[in-house]
Formats: C-alpha cells, structure tokens, sequence
C-alpha cells in the first residue's frame, strides 16, 4: 500500500498552528552552507540505461518494491531487460520507487549511480537562469505593479530554472509527494533533485518534532536542480471558496520564503511557484494577486535584497491569472 502522505493536509489552514523550527536549529544537521558534492560525475548519454538497471538491481531488496506490489525477482528480471521498451519501463519503475521510499540510507552502490543518472538528466534539460527573462518592467511597459523592475513572470519548468533558491508547496508532513506520477510540484521537485531531498526534509520535521505549520517555509539544499536552495512552505489548503483567514495564511507562506532566504546571504534570486493553488485548492485567480501584494511590499521594505523575484507559471491558467492581475491582458 503507497502511504497517503502525498495528500495535502485538510486541516492546515485551520488549526492552531505550533511553533515552527528557526533555520540556526537545522542549518548545520542539513549541511545548509556546504555545496552538494555528488559521488558520481554525470554519466554519458549513452549510458543512462546502464546506470538505470543497476540502480534497479541494487533497490530490489529494497521494502519500497513490495509498495508497488512488485517482486523483487520481477525487478531483477526487468533490471535485465535491454531492449528500449525495458529501458523506458526501467526509469518509471525507478521514479516510482523512489517517490514510495521512505527518507533513509541507500543500499551501497545506489548513490552512485542514481547520482550519475540524475546529473545527466539534469544537463539533458535546458536551464534557463533567472537572470535571462525580462523583468515585468521590461515585458509590460508602464505596469503599475511595484515591484516590477525586479520581478518575472516566467511560464515554464521550475526545475528547470537556474535561480539561487526555488520554492516547493509542500505538505505539513514535509517529506514529498509519495504517489508515483502524481502531477503535483512537490513530486516534480523531489524527482529532479534526488532522494537526499526527502532525507534533509526528514531531518527537519524530526527535529521540529511536529507537522510543519500553514504560512511557514523550511530550506534545504537543491541537489541536482539547477536551484542551489529549495525553500518548502506549507500553503492552506483550500475547499471551496477562500475566506479571509486563507488568504492571510497565503501571504504568510510568501513572506516566510523571502524572510528565509533572506537569511542566506547567497541567495540573490528566488523563483516562486503558485503555492496553494493546483491540488490545494486556491483559485488561481485569487491566489495571484495575493502573491504579487505580498512580495511588492517585502521588496518595499527590504528594497535591494533580491536582484529578481520570479514567479514562474506552469500552464495557461496560471498565467492567466497573474497576467490580469497584473493589468496586462491575455497573451496575444
């Protein structure tokens, strides 16, 4: 049975929330400072498979198989299989695994190669730095949002953008999507940057020893994104309607990443993705203009800190939303 922690937390907008952890209590447990040293260097293209079924064959005593109502031989026997249907077969399989795995060691060798195989995906995919698109300002001359010579609107991967720190709408458990091909950021994110992700995570929530609250973000380090930094906020979660405590809360996790990367001198770009909305349910239309407010005033009070603030759109939706509230108008 795949654990439901995938699924957001129905009560996170709504409960007394606790005490959340200050970044100098995990700094140092998830090595925050230090730059990620794979233990592989990326494989070549051609090699991929290889690298694939091995990791295959090494995670089949793994308990996260019998999750997938897998074998271990029938994983064994399909980490043999050549041919390109297998090979195809062999990465969602390893996807899978990965996302169902719960935060631990690895079986020896495993590091390795999934460390070769996530660095070669990661140069398979364009980057885009956060530098490269224009600014609001540049895109929509005479815009009267605030904040616009120093914030993006940028429709694309998130994994794919090459900012100082990217933001994930996690859940209060913190530790990922666990349902395999599930559409959500969290599982996009957690897939590109490896499984230490979830380890970090874990170390977090342990030493927090309670859920992570509604409006509060965490950092850990990106792996192999493009992102240095992932910063993981808790959006509310959404039923209908939002009141007015939902929109409160939303403007909370908006600021609680920017307070937290302001707290890490490194981080000069910050890329949000539409926390609350998608599967937490917060309409798109209404939760845009609660996340251009918001930054607006933090870049207000705190001008200079960030040199670009993104927010990054996935679908025609999204940018629908932030395009009108920002007065521009649908896309052409």
């Amino acid at each position: 049975m795949i654990p439901s922690r995938a699924e957001p937390d129905a009560l996170a907008g709504t409960r007394a929330q606790p005490s959340a952890l200050p970044l100098s209590a995990y700094r140092s447990s998830v090595v925050l400072d230090e730059p990620f040293r794979p233990t592989a260097a990326p494989a070549p293209t051609g090699t991929l498979d290889a690298h694939v079924r091995s990791a295959l064959r090494l995670l089949s005593g793994d308990p996260a198989v019998s999750r997938l109502g897998l074998r271990s031989d029938a994983l064994r026997r399909l980490a043999d299989a050549e041919s390109p249907t297998g090979a195809t077969t062999g990465r969602r399989v390893l996807r899978a695994l990965l996302t169902v795995r719960d935060p631990g060691p690895l079986p020896e060798g495993v590091d390795q190669e999934l460390d070769a195989l996530l660095g070669a995906e990661r140069h398979l995919r364009p980057t885009v730095s956060a530098l490269e698109p224009p600014t609001i300002e540049e895109e929509f001359p005479g815009t009267a949002f605030r904040a616009a010579s120093e914030a993006v609107l940028w429709r694309g991967d998130i994994t794919t953008l090459a900012a100082d720190a990217v933001v994930n709408a996690a859940n209060s458990q913190l530790l990922g999507c666990f349902r395999p091909q599930h559409p959500c950021i969290d599982n996009a994110l957690h897939n590109a940057a490896g499984p230490h992700l979830r380890d970090d995570c874990h170390t977090i929530i342990t030493a927090q020893q309670a859920p992570e609250p509604t409006g509060t973000a965490k950092i850990t380090r990106g792996y192999h994104l493009p992102a240095r930094y992932v910063l993981h906020t808790v959006g509310p979660v959404v039923q209908g309607r939002p009141h007015a405590r939902d929109a409160q809360a939303l403007a909370s996790s908006y600021r609680a990443c920017l307070d937290l990367a302001a707290e890490v001198e490194t981080v000069r770009t910050l890329a949000f993705c539409a926390v609350s909305t998608g599967v937490f349910g917060y309409p798109k239309e209404e939760a845009a203009p609660i996340a251009l407010d918001t930054v607006a005033d933090w870049i207000a009070a705190r001008p200079g800190r960030f040199d670009r603030v993104v927010f990054t759109v996935f679908a025609d939706d999204d940018e629908r939303a932030y395009r009108h509230a920002l007065g521009v108008g649908a896309r052409p």
